[in-house]
């Protein structure tokens, strides 16, 4: 991701330290050559921003490999001690905290059942202790953390981290997350929905991909957007919300947004068990779908094709708007791999034009239930690398 150039000196200074930063962290240059060759800066130039970066612990550079022609030239790599991440994915029932490097090597990762209903006081003390652990349990200092991120399980006002009118979570609409933590770190916390940080996360680590659609099939359903390494919000960050849209033939089924025929009430793992309960199987959520799926059940079989074709046709819409190069499903129902993907591919590559989807690959996430967790990590690394928080970090490492 090239940072856009600012208009002072020390502006188009950090815009260029972030750029080599990104261009190392995307792994597109990995020396100072190949960072000199793609940026056009002089070598001399890529020498002393690189020098500094290595400096203030952003980047390392380490002794070439011996070979049998020439001296091959130092490498150079995120830094692996200095500075410090931390990923925070909060769902309706559960939490999951990862403290990695800038590189996203994962130093200690803890998983803990929770109720987002508790209200944020409480869930958020929860996760400033588990912070605090697992710097603990990795042997690093809680001032090497720089940046924490944090994916939420409802509509989130990215710039200022307020959560905004959600669904599922009680005691959390108005609340402005990063105020939580002011105070306890120096560090800046960013915060988003957590579908957009598990799309993110899948974006980086699959890295051919340039056009994703991040699909979550859970309880809910809901879409995170990546194009070109920039995570697509919306003019008020409710891009992707795809599960209210509406379905045609399904006006009786009621949405909990107030509308009727949304795909969420139709075709979600919720609506799928309360399909199951119905013709009498015990199902109480999208986890006993995939447990019935997998114990051959025809039923639960059949309801989940179903839902594949209507989330197919909402998909294929998606496709011929947003022309992306890959499709990953994730979240509890992308557990059952081809038992639902195959519908939603047959309704993709039937609706869809054959220009948008001749290249298109639909697939299951390949990150998991890690996802999220991961994302909110790289997103927080992001951050970091930007020109405005390279800028803070180089003033906080300065420091030291």
């Amino acid at each position: 991701m090239v940072a856009k150039a600012g208009n002072s000196a020390e502006e188009r200074r950090l815009v260029a330290l972030s750029e080599l930063a990104c261009l190392v962290a995307d792994g597109v240059a990995d020396t100072r050559g190949s960072l000199s060759a793609t940026t056009g800066l002089s070598r001399s130039a890529v020498a002393q921003r690189v020098d500094l970066l290595i400096e203030r612990g952003v980047l390392v550079e380490s002794a070439p490999q011996t070979t049998e022609r020439g001296r091959p030239p130092y490498t150079l790599d995120l830094a692996p001690d200095r500075v410090l991440v931390i990923g925070v994915d909060l769902g309706a029932t559960h939490r999951r905290t990862a403290l990695t490097t800038l590189g996203g090597r994962v130093l200690a990762e803890t998983e803990a059942p929770i109720d987002v209903n508790e209200g944020p006081e409480r869930v958020l003390g929860e996760v400033a202790t588990q912070i605090e652990s697992l710097c603990h349990q990795a042997g690093r200092p809680l001032g090497s953390v720089r940046a924490i991120g944090i994916g939420l399980p409802g509509p989130v006002e990215a710039e200022s981290g307020t959560v905004v009118r959600p669904p599922i979570m009680q005691g959390w609409d108005g609340y402005r997350v990063p105020a939580f933590f002011q105070g306890a770190y120096t560090a800046p916390v960013l915060v988003d929905n957590e579908v957009n940080m598990m799309a993110f996360g899948e974006y980086v680590h699959r890295r051919a991909s340039d056009h994703l659609l991040y699909v979550k099939l859970g309880t809910g359903i809901g879409c995170g957007i990546v194009s070109g390494g920039v995570l697509h919000r919306g003019a008020s960050g409710a891009a992707g919300d795809i599960g209210h849209i509406r379905l045609p033939g399904h006006d009786g089924v009621l949405c909990h947004c107030g509308n009727a025929g949304c795909v969420e009430a139709v075709a979600s793992g919720s609506a799928l068990a309360a399909a199951l309960r119905a013709e009498g199987l015990e199902a109480r959520g999208a986890r006993d779908v995939v447990r019935l799926v997998s114990e051959g059940h025809p039923v639960a079989r059949r309801q989940v094709r179903l839902a594949g074709r209507r989330i197919g046709e909402v998909l294929a819409s998606l496709v011929s708007f947003h022309n992306p190069d890959t499709i990953v499903v994730g979240g509890v129902l992308a557990q059952l791999h081809e038992d639902l993907l195959a519908d939603i591919r047959g309704e993709v590559y039937r609706r869809a034009l054959p220009l948008a989807t001749r290249s298109l690959r639909i697939e299951t996430s390949v990150l998991g239930e890690r996802a999220g967790v991961l994302g909110s990590a790289r997103l927080a690394t992001r951050h970091l690398l930007s020109p405005r928080g390279i800028g803070d970090l180089l003033d906080a490492t300065s420091a030291r």
